[in-house]
């Protein structure tokens, strides 16, 4: 494991503040479109992450990437977290 550049955890309003470095997010999917994914943060704020998303998507993704802008994330790995899960327990 690389622990040399570790990935904050941000939700859409802290994306702004993590401009250009590694970041994590849980996104709520609302649609996927050909290289990338439109979600909701835990945050409630609409996130786009790009990239190829794993196939099958369920509803809620895991996304570690770049965050390129306030509302935008280059994702380097995704990881499905099922079609319901404990949103206000991630929340922060």
């Amino acid at each position: 494991m690389d622990t040399s550049n570790p990935a904050a955890f941000v939700n859409g309003g802290l994306l702004g503040m993590h401009v250009g470095r590694k970041v994590r997010a849980v996104i709520q999917v609302i649609r996927s479109d050909v290289g990338s994914v439109l979600g909701k943060s835990t945050d409630d704020r609409q996130i786009v992450v790009k990239g190829s998303p794993p196939a099958p998507l369920t509803t809620y993704v895991e996304v570690i990437g770049v965050a390129e802008n306030d509302n935008s994330i280059r994702a380097e790995i995704w990881t499905n977290f099922g079609d319901t899960f404990g949103i206000a327990f991630y929340s922060f």
